[in-house]
């Protein structure tokens, strides 16, 4: 059985969540990447932000994202997954709440993160096809990220 570490990504990096959208949106330009968790002064995940959820969540309502802090976009209970957790557990989880990148915890750490493209490119492509359908047919247009 193939396990979620195999799979990850493991460049990823926290911002954290005092830290403006601006340095957010600098530090995925840094990391070439679209998606970075936001965690708190205790290193701990509090919630995830995307390259979409600036433009919508900031610059489309005419917010300034040197003045809108990380915090502000972690709602809710951010989902995340354990290293050493099966992959069939990860794509269990995204389709279950439609998401597509999930952050990955090893004692309390971020160690990286796990994406569809994670498992698209490692995975059975059956698998990996139902998985797409099912996270993204059946999500809202305003929420996809």
């Amino acid at each position: 059985m193939s396990v979620v570490r195999e799979f990850m990504t493991t460049n990823a990096q926290c911002i954290a969540e005092d830290k403006t959208l601006q340095e957010a949106a600098a530090l995925m330009r840094e990391l070439d990447c679209g998606s970075l968790p936001i965690c708190g002064s205790d290193g701990k995940l509090t919630g995830f932000i995307t390259d979409r959820d600036i433009v919508v969540k900031c610059v489309a309502e005419g917010r300034d994202a040197r003045e809108v802090k990380a915090s502000e976009l972690a709602t809710g209970k951010p989902h995340w997954i354990d290293a050493d957790a099966s992959v069939d557990d990860a794509i269990a989880m995204m389709e279950k709440w439609q998401i597509r990148r999930l952050p990955v915890i090893t004692d309390h750490k971020l160690v990286g993160i796990i994406s569809q493209g994670d498992i698209a490119r490692n995975y059975d492509e059956e698998r990996v096809g139902e998985l797409v359908e099912h996270i993204s047919a059946k999500m809202p247009m305003a929420d996809m990220s």
